[in-house]
């Protein structure tokens, strides 16, 4: 039998003065549901009372004009944003404006003459088209016109390049905005970007985002690093909190956005040292068919499907779908995933649109938690050691019992409309429910006399999520001051069921670690998992009630400012089910400001300073690592001071700057002996350099890429394990990365990559560390014909040998020797 914990006197003391609690949270929450009710009852209000018939939609009047604002970027960024501004549809051919660029418009235009405007010198032409307007090439003039000109021939050729930038987001401030408007560091993956690299996941994602890295997440999950900040909680979908730890997909995804330094007021809980927002793939009426195979090394196979169109002028529909099934270079590591998303578009007026989007996701892979350390001198206590001497297929324990499952089930809806008074409401609600399971059975210590040894757990998660975002956006001219204001709600629920359960070897309720041999650290022993006093075995709700506003404010075309503020309500209820059973409840009132400044001396340039705060309250994934106590819920604390430049050298050519600071307090810090355990230090601060470079160099060159200096330190000790002075983890001091496509026929094409990261600590005690490196991508692209295209990825091209990432000081991932991948696209 395994001892009770002697916590249930504290228990019996607290229950007198939880009884009067329970009656005002009871009340809270219900009141957090009605009010999440009455806001999607009201978005659905706006469609019906909108008439929103199809039959009764008012036509769309060519001849009036209207005021746009569509920046330069690609044209298909833009002409989603004519369609959206002027309720226009489009029939149009993907691929005869892959790759097209515009300088965009601003201004009052009628629809086909802001059309003319927004396609001049494209090659391409709207013509009317039903109830919508056809993009085709410009039709060649006709022979029986008189007075026939003979012109000198120009040679005209097409180009596949990508393109790898975008001017404008709704992520950082909720309203469209020019990226060079926005003051923060921003990196936008496109979805051109993620086809060039094939990438897949969101570690593949970062390897070219400047400023942000990769960590291991114990092989489960998704971790990045941010700024020297780890997270495995600040995702985001549509803009909605996605709050789960595993490895997600990109099948259904348009493109992802990485925002930097602390952003609270926009995004609340997170936002912290940043953020990374998917944007899923919306329903639209132009068909799209397409079809794509994988094949390469270690026995990779992949197939997605991408399916949709109008079924009606007011109703469109997509799916998109995935199966993979893999190997891995490391020995008995494997993986099989499936998904299947189906999106609705539906626009029954002008002004109204609801898009209603769901998710089926599963995932099953081998755990791989990678190799450990090993230090030469261990008696020396200022001796620094490093990984393990082994090849990089050697797994640590048992990959047969070491297994993470998920499986996701989402539901999203959007409603917007636009009033003829200029307000525009919009309401954004995401449902999720997440099961997940993982066990590991892993390297526990460094190699010692040739010997190592091995842990076991399994850790079981139910989660529950449901949140409701409604934002009022509203533009108004003050003479010379123009203003576009934000202000919004948010309210939440999250219900969580934790258990974690530790493995005992050999049918010893006291063996929890077993030591093997390093010649052969496989281990067939038997192994029994129980749930300890001091093992996880919690149930949490977290209840959010948020309010924000914002002021985007242009006092002249050279100087705009923008200020928000946002407050956070965050109400924990935790009960500890074993031990004694202690219940925990917290509310957390928190304000998260932002504050910044842009100057253009000349419209294509912007210099910009700002301010922001940002706090992580311990809910969602902070409770499920933590032995909790009320010092423990106590939120951590971000502050980020960040100036910068943002430079459009092209309307496809992007070059951007940033200097900041960024200060942490009341940080979690993983045990770099024992990844299971976490504790609190008091404080960091990490100070950096960022330079960004995304879009077309040339019609046929795109690049993507940058270089980051950053240096961070733990600024006062809070234990034996984390001094003052102690450089922060998993933050190389320099990283540079570039990616380059050339295209050298309009048929043909390859591109380069390289990644370059010094060597950083694997954790605060800075007792292992993991060196530089320099890894070499390719690829090479063919147009096989009209609808069919292929192309072959290349990862480390010279086989470098090096640590991908890690998580402490015995988690070590070795990266990928040298992987080959070919895929076929078909459309049609």
């Amino acid at each position: 039998m395994l001892p009770l914990g002697p916590n249930v006197f504290e228990w019996l003391n607290a229950s007198i003065h939880e009884q009067i609690k329970n009656r005002i949270s009871l009340c809270r929450r219900y009141v957090l549901l009605y009010v999440s009710i009455a806001l999607i009852c009201s978005g659905l209000a706006v469609t019906i009372f909108s008439g929103a018939t199809f039959a009764q939609s008012p036509e769309i009047n060519s001849a009036e004009k209207k005021m746009y604002d569509i920046p330069a970027g690609t044209l298909t960024d833009a002409l989603n944003q004519f369609s959206a501004q002027s309720g226009v549809n489009f029939n149009v051919d993907p691929a005869s404006i892959q790759g097209v660029m515009t300088f965009g418009i601003q201004g009052s235009y009628d629809i086909q003459t802001g059309l003319n405007e927004l396609l001049s010198g494209s090659g391409l032409q709207a013509v009317p088209q039903g109830d919508g307007y056809a993009i085709q090439a410009l039709s060649a003039p006709s022979s029986s016109e008189e007075n026939i000109a003979t012109l000198p021939s120009i040679e005209v050729t097409a180009t596949t390049s990508a393109a790898y930038t975008t001017a404008s987001s709704v992520t950082a401030t909720k309203t469209n905005t020019l990226l060079r408007d926005t003051p923060q560091s921003i990196s936008v993956i496109t979805n051109e970007l993620i086809k060039d690299q094939a990438i897949e996941s969101i570690g593949d994602a970062m390897r070219y985002v400047p400023g942000v890295g990769v960590s291991q997440g114990e092989g489960n999950r998704d971790a990045l690093i941010f700024r020297g900040n780890r997270s495995t909680g600040d995702f985001f979908i549509d803009g909605m909190r996605d709050d789960v730890q595993y490895f997600r997909d990109l099948y259904n995804i348009e493109r992802i956005e990485v925002l930097k330094g602390a952003n609270g007021m926009i995004f609340g809980r997170g936002g912290s040292g940043g953020v990374v927002n998917r944007v899923t793939k919306e329903a639209g009426w132009a068909p799209i068919r397409e079809f794509s195979f994988l094949g390469g090394s270690f026995n990779r196979k992949r197939m997605t499907a991408d399916v949709g169109q109008g079924v009606h002028e007011k109703v469109a529909f997509r799916v998109n779908a995935m199966y993979e099934n893999t190997d891995s270079f490391r020995d008995g590591v494997d993986m099989t995933r499936l998904g299947i998303s189906p999106t609705v578009t539906i626009k029954p007026t002008n002004r109204t649109k609801v898009v209603l989007n769901m998710e089926r996701f599963h995932d099953r892979r081998t755990a791989d938690r990678g190799i450990p350390s090993f230090n030469p001198d261990r008696l020396n206590p200022s001796s620094v050691g490093g990984p393990v001497n082994v090849a990089r297929s050697q797994f640590f324990g048992d990959p047969n019992r070491s297994n993470a499952n998920v499986d996701v089930l989402l539901f999203n809806a959007f409603i917007e409309h636009k009033f003829d008074f200029g307000v525009t409401v919009n309401n954004r609600t995401n449902y999720a429910q997440y099961d997940k399971f993982y066990q590991n059975v892993f390297a526990n210590s460094a190699v010692f006399a040739d010997r190592v040894s091995l842990g076991a757990y399994n850790n079981t998660t139910d989660r529950e999520n449901i949140f409701n975002q409604t934002n009022f956006l509203y533009s108004l001219d003050t003479g010379p001051v123009t203003h576009t204001f934000l202000a919004g709600i948010e309210v939440g629920r999250q219900d969580t069921d934790n258990v974690r359960n530790t493995g005992f070897f050999n049918n010893s309720a006291r063996q929890t670690n077993i030591i093997v041999p390093f010649s052969d650290p496989i281990t067939k022993a038997p192994i029994t998992f129980a749930n300890r006093t001091q093992d996880a075995n919690n149930h949490s709700v977290v209840d959010i009630l948020s309010l924000y506003i914002q002021d985007q404010i242009e006092f002249l075309p050279q100087l705009q400012a923008i200020a928000g503020v946002r407050y956070d309500s965050f109400d924990v209820d935790f009960i500890e089910r074993n031990g004694g059973g202690s219940r925990i409840k917290t509310n957390d009132d928190l304000f998260s400001p932002r504050f910044g400044l842009i100057y253009k001396p000349v419209e294509p340039v912007s210099f910009y300073a700002s301010y922001s705060q940002a706090y992580v309250p311990r809910a969602g994934e902070q409770l499920t690592s933590l032995i909790v106590t009320r010092a423990t819920l106590k939120p951590e604390k971000f502050t980020t001071y960040e100036a910068g430049f943002k430079w459009d050298v092209r309307p496809a050519l992007s070059f951007t700057g940033a200097v900041y600071r960024l200060d942490r307090t009341n940080v979690i810090s993983v045990d770099p002996n024992d990844s299971s355990r976490t504790f609190l230090t008091d404080g960091q601060r990490t100070k950096g350099v960022e330079v960004g470079l995304s879009g077309q160099i040339t019609p046929k060159l795109g690049v993507m890429g940058g270089y980051a200096y950053q240096d961070g330190e733990i600024t006062s000790t809070q234990a034996a394990d984390a001094q003052k002075g102690a450089t922060v983890p998993e933050l190389p001091r320099h990283t540079f990365s570039m990616w380059g496509r050339y295209d050298f026929t309009p048929r043909l094409g390859a591109a380069i990559g390289v990644i370059n990261r010094s060597s950083m600590f694997a954790s605060t005690n800075n007792a292992v560390k993991v060196d530089g490196f320099t890894r070499v991508d390719a690829a090479f692209y063919a147009q096989l014909s009209k609808h069919v295209r292929a192309q072959i990825n290349i990862e480390n091209l010279f086989d470098t040998n090096y640590i991908a990432s890690v998580h402490n000081n015995n988690n070590l991932s070795p990266g990928s020797p040298t992987a080959v991948r070919a895929s076929l696209i078909a459309n049609f």
